[in-house]
């Protein structure tokens, strides 16, 4: 068995909106939130802005760690592998510059792609993985709570 840890931004905007990926990889398609796996010698924060130059080109503002993975998930892609996920909220830095799929898996300008989606609307079922799942619960009772 082997840890796979990866990092997450639910990065939002003021239209109450989440910025969502839809990604490809050994032939499915999925949608989740940006982010990805942490590497060898790399702080999780640091693996987050790595991810976020990567995939978004440009930094995270605003981040604030918004949830740790406390039970055992399984990899859906290594089954010998238990998964530790690490969220955080956070804001582009430069919103204007991203590069924006007009439909889902519109990959026109690259994979990922990414789209932006009224958070009210998005519903777990839009999402591929159980802890993102459970991260869209968390971050709707976190705004009603506001």
């Amino acid at each position: 068995m082997n840890f796979n840890i990866r990092v997450y931004a639910l990065i939002t905007n003021e239209n109450e909106e989440i910025l969502l990926a839809d990604e490809e990889y050994l032939g499915k398609l999925f949608t989740k939130f940006p982010g990805g796996g942490v590497e060898w010698g790399e702080g999780i924060y640091d693996a987050l802005q790595r991810e976020s130059r990567e995939e978004l080109h440009q930094e995270l503002t605003n981040t604030e760690h918004f949830y740790t993975t406390d039970f055992f998930q399984q990899s859906s892609f290594k089954k010998t592998d238990q998964l530790i996920s690490v969220y955080y909220t956070a804001k582009l830095s430069k919103p204007t510059k991203l590069l924006l799929g007009e439909f889902p898996f519109d990959f026109t300008h690259g994979k990922p792609s990414f789209r932006w989606v009224k958070i009210a609307e998005l519903r777990p079922e839009d999402l591929k993985f159980p802890i993102d799942k459970l991260m869209l619960g968390k971050l709707k009772k976190s705004i009603s709570e506001l």
